[in-house]
């Protein structure tokens, strides 16, 4: 199972961009996982919040194949523990075939098509994080997954 956090825009904030490629790193030790970028959309001041979700999430479609597993990165998505998005993780691990797709969407969130693709949604809290920073948070979080799962000592309870 090839595993792929799929975000909307570049990340721009170096410390940001220096502490996800280094969870990235790690991440590989484990699983095969990538970060793929869509480009953010060019002249965006004359669209609607409406039409920019439209857009983006007709080049997240774009980006996504037949058999992928998606799961959105949405404030309104299930919450884990991390012990437990761990169990989740090895369940994915076991039962997809192909690609686990985790998608971040732009800064107006995700257009219907892409719900309507989507098998599952995730919250990662409550609160509210910049998007750049929500990758951060999740590189973090499914390292520290792969982590418990190995029985590395990264996590304690």
């Amino acid at each position: 199972m090839k595993t792929i956090l799929l975000v909307v825009g570049r990340t721009v904030e170096q410390h940001y961009i220096t502490a996800i490629n280094d969870y990235i790193e790690r991440t590989k030790r484990y699983i095969s996982f990538d970060m793929e970028v869509i480009p953010e959309l060019k002249n965006t001041k004359s669209l609607t919040e409406e039409q920019q979700k439209e857009k983006e999430g007709e080049l997240i479609c774009k980006f996504l194949q037949s058999g992928d597993v998606v799961v959105l990165l949405d404030e309104n998505g299930k919450e884990f523990r991390s012990v437990e998005f761990a169990s989740w993780m090895e369940k994915k691990m076991a039962n997809v075939n192909k690609r686990l797709i985790f998608i971040i969407g732009g800064p107006y969130g995700f257009s219907p098509k892409v719900y309507q693709t989507a098998h599952e949604k995730i919250s990662m809290s409550k609160m509210t994080f910049s998007h750049q920073m929500i990758r951060l948070i999740f590189t973090e979080q499914l390292y520290r997954a792969m982590n418990i799962l190995h029985g590395g000592p990264y996590h304690h309870e």
